[in-house]
Formats: C-alpha cells, sequence, structure tokens
C-alpha cells in the first residue's frame, strides 16, 4: 500500500463497535431502565472480575472517577499530593478540586512512569504526615510497580490511587512471581478506569473505581449520588419508604445503563483485544529495533514475564530527533498520530501555580521526542505497514 492508495484516515485510537454492541444498547433503551438499572450493578460485577477487585463503582468518566476517589480519601486545603506530568491532567487535577496541593515528581526516561526514587527522595526530605498520598499513572498500558510503591507509601503513611485508565487487562509480576493485574485492589487503596472512545473498553464516556476496602466502596456509593443514600442502616432518621437523607456532599457522577449494557458487551471481547494490541506492538518492535533514528518506550521490567508482557498497550510510544516533522509528514499521509503528553506541571494553570519549565528535566527531554503511533484492534495489517513505512521514510 502506498499514500496514493491509501485513502482512510489512521488515527492513534479508534473504538471498535459490533452489532452485538449496537444490539447490547438496543435492547436495553427498549427496557424499563435507561439509568440507575439493572446494567450498572451487572457491568460493576462484570468488571471487577475482570480485573481481579473485590468491588467496582461505574461512573460517568475517568475524571470523576479521579474526583470520587480524592474525595472518598478525604483529600482537602491540607492535603500534598504527588503524581507524575506525563499524564492527561486528570490525574492532578482531581487533587485540586479538593483543594489540595499537587506536587509532581520527575519520571523514569527508560519507561516514562513516575520514577520511584524521585518520589522517595521528595518524601524522604520531608517530615511524616507531609504528604497525603500517591497518585501513580500506568503509562501507555505499561503496568507501575505497585509493591515497591506499596512499601514506600507504608513507611510514609500514604495512600495510593492507581491511574490505570491505559491498562485494563495489564498486569506486573511481584516479587513472588505472581501476576498482579492492574486495579486489583492489593497493594492500591483504589484504581481508576476510563471507557473514552479510543480506551480499550469504551462506553462512549464512562468511567470505574476499583477497590478492595468496603469502606471506601459505600462512601464511593455515596458521593456518585449527591452524597445521598437510601439505606436504613446509614440513615439518622426513616420517615417512610420514600426517604432518603443527604449526608454529606456529592456529585451527579452516574452513567446510564445503556452506556453500561455497551460496557459489558465490549468487555466480553477485552481479552481479544488485548492480544491484538500486543501484536501489533510485536510487529513495530520487530520494524523499529536497532533503527539508529527511533527509540521505542521501554517496558518495565516487571511487566514481563514467560508468556511476553503485562503491558496493555494502550499506547505505542516512539521518540525521534525531529518530533514535529515527523508529526506533520505523517499527516500529509492521513496518519494523524498524537502526543502524550504535555507536562502536567507546563501547562498554563500548573504555572501560575508555581511550577516552571526546567523543574523535571527528564518529563521535558521525554516530551521533546515523543510520538504515539497508531494502535487499537481493528487496525489492519496493511495500515501498520503504511505507519512503518512512512515513519522509516521520514527518519530514514
Amino acid at each position: 500500500m502506498n499514500s496514493e492508495q491509501h485513502y482512510r484516515p489512521i488515527p492513534y485510537g479508534r473504538q471498535h463497535i459490533t452489532e452485538e454492541d449496537i444490539a447490547a444498547v438496543v435492547e436495553t433503551l427498549q427496557s424499563d431502565f435507561l439509568t440507575q438499572g439493572p446494567k450498572v450493578l451487572e457491568f460493576e460485577q462484570a468488571f471487577a472480575e475482570y480485573v481481579g477487585a473485590k468491588y467496582a463503582v461505574a461512573c460517568s468518566n475517568g475524571t470523576a472517577a479521579l474526583h470520587l476517589c480524592t474525595m472518598a480519601l478525604g483529600v482537602n486545603e491540607e492535603s500534598r499530593v504527588i503524581t507524575t506530568p506525563i499524564t492527561f491532567v486528570a490525574s492532578a487535577n482531581c487533587v485540586r478540586y479538593c483543594g489540595g496541593t499537587v506536587e509532581f515528581a520527575d519520571i523514569n526516561p527508560e519507561t516514562a512512569l513516575l520514577d520511584i526514587n524521585k518520589v522517595r527522595q521528595k518524601l524522604e526530605s520531608k517530615p511524616k504526615g507531609y504528604y497525603a498520598g500517591i497518585i501513580p499513572v500506568d503509562f501507555a498500558g505499561n503496568p507501575v510497580n505497585l509493591e515497591e510503591y506499596r512499601q514506600l507509601a507504608d513507611e510514609h503513611g500514604l495512600w495510593i490511587i492507581e491511574d490505570a485508565c491505559h491498562a485494563p487487562g495489564g498486569y506486573f509480576i511481584d516479587s513472588k512471581g505472581e501476576k498482579q493485574l492492574c486495579g486489583n485492589g492489593k497493594y492500591a487503596d483504589l484504581a481508576i478506569f476510563s471507557f473514552h472512545p479510543v480506551k480499550h473498553i469504551a462506553t462512549g464516556e464512562g468511567g470505574m473505581v476499583t477497590t478492595n476496602d468496603e469502606k471506601l466502596y459505600q462512601e464511593l456509593l455515596k458521593l456518585r449520588t449527591h452524597g445521598i443514600t437510601r439505606d436504613p442502616n446509614l440513615m439518622e432518621e426513616n420517615h417512610g419508604g420514600w426517604y432518603m437523607e443527604m449526608q454529606e456532599l456529592g456529585y451527579n457522577y452516574r452513567i446510564p445503563d445503556m452506556l453500561c449494557a455497551l460496557g459489558i458487551s465490549q468487555l466480553q471481547r477485552a481479552e481479544a483485544g488485548l492480544a491484538r494490541r500486543r501484536g501489533i506492538a510485536k510487529v513495530y518492535d520487530n520494524a523499529f529495533e536497532n533503527h539508529k533514528g527511533i527509540t521505542v518506550l521501554g517496558t518495565s521490567p516487571e511487566a514481563l514475564d514467560a508468556e511476553g508482557t503485562g503491558h496493555a498497550y494502550h499506547l505505542y510510544v516512539i521518540q525521534v530527533a525531529d518530533r514535529i516533522g515527523l508529526y506533520d509528514y505523517l499527516r500529509q499521509h492521513n496518519i494523524f498520530a498524537q502526543v502524550h503528553y504535555i507536562p502536567a506541571h507546563l501547562m498554563p494553570y500548573y504555572r501560575n501555580l508555581g511550577h516552571q519549565k526546567g523543574d523535571y528535566p527528564e518529563a521535558e527531554t521525554y516530551y521533546a521526542a515523543c510520538l504515539s503511533l497508531p494502535m487499537y484492534p481493528s487496525l489492519t495489517q496493511d495500515e501498520q505497514e503504511f505507519v512503518i513505512e512512512k515513519v522509516k521514510e521520514f527518519v530514514g
């Protein structure tokens, strides 16, 4: 395939909607419940089982999931939280929604994951209790070693929110040689996922929080619906079957049943999609191996096992010297690569809070060269070969 033959745009990510997905949504549209019905709990239970967690709470989007987490953990004006600058800004913004202070720590340049050594340095530079928590991100689908983060967090009395939006089905290998699925709740207090169309599971918009903590689970359910409870065992009074109590300030972060029906349908082929993503990554790996002008973003050692990888490959990221040149060249050939991410600390909002260029040099160096290539299960072999051809053509 050459550029003259190729007309269909190739984005960096794309949803895959089947007739089964459409039928599931139509069936729910024809049912008694469009929202607050049985499909929500069904999706929650299926997703919790998929990632190996005890509890799951579905909500309107991944950002809402993050906000629910920070509220449930009691983040306030006194809270200081550490996260990575290489993430979508919601990973940091959720702390600001509650009035807390966001501090960043630099990344490991090999993987672009939050560098645990940099986090440790931050923690050890302040007295115990100065920081409240850590939000590590499974960036690009590459799982963070949460066992190590749990040990560090316990030393300093911190909670952990795992931002696993990029990594449903991903896993790392712990010190006992066991697979730890992203979001399974063994090491993080809470984990969050997104169901935006470019993610592994698409509901249009949607999010999920997973946890093994029953108290946090109950708090999340209440906060998702205005801080209201209808449970007679939790109410201060009970005037009758209609009665409900707003016990704290929550939000309407609910997700409708028809979107959960789509999520359930998508979840049924999640493993097939994950296998396809890993297959696409292998083709890219082989194509760019030993290419002097192209650096492939590395996988953390804990995400590798005898079967290949625990990487979930939401993104396939390369680094090149002339990133803007390659970006523009690919667009000329209808290939819409993307950049993930502009460092959060360089956004005007965070600069106005005191962050500045030069604060996190590894993140800034990574940003200057990174480019996410097309990565989604319905990417065809011809399309991928065309992408590889054009990348090599430009870089070569």
